[in-house]
């Protein structure tokens, strides 16, 4: 059976390291974490992100997640965004980049950030984000690749 996104519940709340973990075996933001001190680092942001959205089905079943941080000043950088594969191209992704816009102090003070891979920029342009190359980087890291499944 399929959902409707009006049987989708939007709120803010605290995953655990092993909801989110098995949340990413369902979306294909399993493959932007590095496998070093996986779900070490997983247990730490799902705790202390500053903005935790979840979007769950009429099961309770998440189905959507957005963390982000921000200043609820100036700007919001959306660290992950990501939709179940089975709940796409329903709104929900839309729906929680709006919540969490709104969250940290709405349109007319807040800036939105975030880092898409290719395959991605297609659904933020569609949510009025552009493309930007002032963005300034460091890291001296090297990631080993890694998806989670």
């Amino acid at each position: 059976m399929k959902e409707h996104p009006s049987e989708i519940t939007i709120r803010e709340e605290r995953l655990t390291a092993e909801e989110y973990i098995d949340f990413l075996k369902r979306t294909d933001l399993g493959s932007q974490y590095p496998k070093e001190r996986f779900a070490e680092r997983i247990a730490k942001l799902v705790q202390t992100v500053s903005v935790s959205l979840i979007a769950r089905d009429e099961r309770g079943l998440p189905v959507g997640v957005l963390f982000g941080l921000t200043d609820f000043a100036y700007w919001l950088y959306v660290t992950d965004l990501g939709v179940d594969r089975n709940y796409t191209h329903r709104g929900i992704g839309r729906r929680l980049l709006q919540t969490a816009h709104e969250l940290a102090g709405g349109e007319k003070d807040i800036a939105v950030y975030l880092i898409a891979n290719e395959d991605a920029v297609p659904f933020y342009e569609k949510c009025g984000l552009k493309r930007a190359d002032d963005v300034m980087k460091y890291n001296h890291i090297e990631w080993t690749e890694f998806t989670v499944s």
